[in-house]
Formats: C-alpha cells, sequence, structure tokens
C-alpha cells in the first residue's frame, strides 16, 4: 500500500485528556515500518506529517524528560 492510501486509511486517536472536542488536538497513527503519522484535529483534510520510528522515539523520551516543556 502505498503512503498516501495508508495515511487515508489509518486510525487516528488523540491523547484522552484533549476532552470531547475535535479541536486544538494532535492526532498519532502508527503507519508501516514503524513510521507514525501526526496531523492536526482542527485541520485532518491537511496532508499528515510523517516521522520514522528513530524520530518518534527521541520525542517520546524528549517529552517524558520535560524537555519541550515551556
Amino acid at each position: 500500500m502505498d503512503l498516501s492510501d495508508e495515511l487515508k486509511n489509518a486510525t487516528w486517536r488523540k491523547a484522552t485528556k484533549s476532552g470531547p472536542n475535535q479541536g486544538d488536538c494532535l492526532e498519532v497513527a502508527p503507519l508501516s515500518e514503524g513510521r507514525v503519522g501526526l496531523r492536526d484535529t482542527e485541520a485532518p483534510e491537511k496532508t499528515p506529517f510523517v516521522v520514522t520510528a528513530s524520530v518518534w522515539d527521541a520525542f517520546i523520551d524528549g517529552a517524558k524528560k520535560g524537555e519541550f516543556d515551556f
């Protein structure tokens, strides 16, 4: 399956703390080859951003350590 088809059929999810509203959230979807798709719930029609497994793992590690806290 090509990536554009995979993104159209992806199972998107968002954090449970996002609340019931569709906006103000970032959604993620697992993709083939360990890639991860990311999209804004306020613009689901836009092409999602796709990162490799190693980029996603590094981001999650940094987030857990508070490296992105403002």
